[in-house]
């Protein structure tokens, strides 16, 4: 960011000068940096790679339940198994013939035209976070040079913004007692200027602060014109017109009101509002996240201003105990507040452009436990799927009569992603990243899953 070195003066809201020159430093990932050295390192990347530029607007939600959601209370039900296996809930049959959902989805039945379920999803390494929702690869992938970077990060990189006033980028995820429930997409071996917006901390606080000091931020450009006679005498190579225009870049996404309006719930249709739901009140929360309906609104609205990828965590499913009693009060608001993103994404002639997936790290043991609860299952797990273009109202894949295992039709994690970059107009076979040490990296060494795509 740009510092100038001086006298500390204070304005009379109490923030200094110098201070004011270095408003726009957000942080992104673990690192703190300002939206200057973001736009300094997408424009090193377009100098090197052409096709940097932005394309059209397709764009990603990525809904993450954290815990690891029980696929046989929720979307591959075993109404046939023995009660210790199938549980409580009833299956009930859904728009699309012979295909049938938990009894506490009756929103999504009713439009299931409109969705797909994955009910093989295979792969997972069985760790409680949301890497391999995020990467499509287990956590210790390229460990030495800084791991593998999350979808979001990648368009961040490959596509960059749609408009220069909207991080590309955007992580909505709650903090939480567990915190690796609420990673909403590192950025790897891409570095932090790829990393996620995190709208909660110092992200909001740094907007806010821009809201109330636009005058002082006026004045920063000001200052930053004034320097044009020193340009011209010390910089012939142009270094300093490169960093002012990034500098103003920066200063574009906070005097932008396109951002915090689009966080800005109270900005929006009430009955919109109303239909999404609060999710409240909020049960079972413990060490995840709650309930929080509101974020799915967030989501399509900043996808709407020009978010490329919002990723966000929903709930806490880790039900070793008490899971049918979880399954009722989690399972009717995520119905609820899906049901309403995706009709609200068709309303608004968004629903072709933007993917929707729903997913935990893994599935619930099939065999319920004493103390009424199911425990972890990495061996099979279900992915709901809408949108961007994909071939909707079908089941792809199935698991044994126990839903123990993937019958037929397993799918990798990074089947998935292949499937969401195919759906952002990227080749997943033949789009690419650049590592620290020269070498290209494919984005994902999944497939498509044809039957979508």
């Amino acid at each position: 960011m740009l510092t100038l070195l001086g006298s500390g003066s204070r304005y009379c809201d109490g923030v200094t000068r110098r201070n004011a020159l270095k408003i726009g430093a957000f942080t992104f990932g673990a690192t703190t940096l300002s939206l200057a050295d973001i736009g300094r390192a997408e424009a090193l990347a377009a100098a090197q790679d052409p096709t940097f530029a932005p394309t059209r607007h397709k764009a990603v939600i990525n809904v993450f339940l954290g815990g690891g959601p029980p696929h046989q209370d929720l979307f591959d039900l075993k109404p046939d198994a023995p009660a210790e296996i199938r549980g409580e809930f009833n299956p009930i049959k859904t728009n699309v013939p012979g295909v049938e959902i938990s009894e506490v989805l009756p929103r999504i039945a009713g439009m299931m035209d409109r969705f797909a379920i994955v009910r093989s999803i295979v792969g997972a390494r069985g760790g409680h976070d949301a890497v391999q929702c995020t990467t499509g690869f287990p956590e210790g992938s390229l460990s030495a040079m800084g791991g593998r970077p999350s979808l979001g990060a990648t368009l961040a990189k490959v596509l960059g913004p749609v408009d220069a006033s909207v991080p590309p980028f955007v992580g909505l995820s709650d903090k939480c007692g567990h915190m690796p429930w609420a990673d909403p997409g590192k950025p790897g071996f891409l570095g932090a200027p790829f990393g996620a917006f995190t709208p909660t901390g110092p992200d909001m606080a740094n907007m806010r602060l821009s809201a109330v000091n636009a005058t002082q931020l006026g004045d920063r450009k000001k200052l930053l014109a004034g320097f044009d006679h020193l340009r011209k005498e010390h910089d012939a190579g142009g270094a300093l017109k490169g960093m002012d225009a990034h500098t103003e870049r920066a200063m574009n996404v906070l005097l932008s009101s396109k951002l915090r309006d689009a966080l800005d719930l109270t900005k929006e249709d009430p009955r919109i509002v109303d239909r999404y739901g609060s999710g409240k009140p909020y049960q079972y929360v413990f060490d995840g996240t709650p309930t929080a309906n509101d974020q799915f609104l967030m989501a399509r609205r900043l996808i709407e201003a020009g978010a490329r990828c919002v990723t966000l965590n929903y709930g806490r499913w880790d039900a070793h105990s008490k899971n049918f009693d979880l399954v009722r009060d989690h399972g009717p608001k995520l119905d609820q507040g899906i049901s309403t993103l995706v009709w609200d994404l068709e309303r608004l002639g968004m629903l072709q452009d933007v993917t929707v997936v729903i997913w935990g790290e893994f599935g619930r043991t099939p065999r319920i436990n004493k103390e009424g609860g199911r425990d972890h299952w990495p061996q099979v797990s279900c992915a709901l799927l809408a949108g961007g273009g994909l071939k909707t109202g079908q089941v792809i894949g199935s698991t044994n009569r126990l839903g123990e295992f993937a019958k037929d039709r397993p799918i990798e994690f990074n089947d998935v992603f292949a499937t969401l970059y195919k759906s952002l107009g990227l080749d997943p076979e033949t789009t690419s990243v650049t590592d620290p040490t020269g070498r290209p990296q494919f984005v994902t060494d999944g497939k498509p899953i044809r039957e979508l795509v």
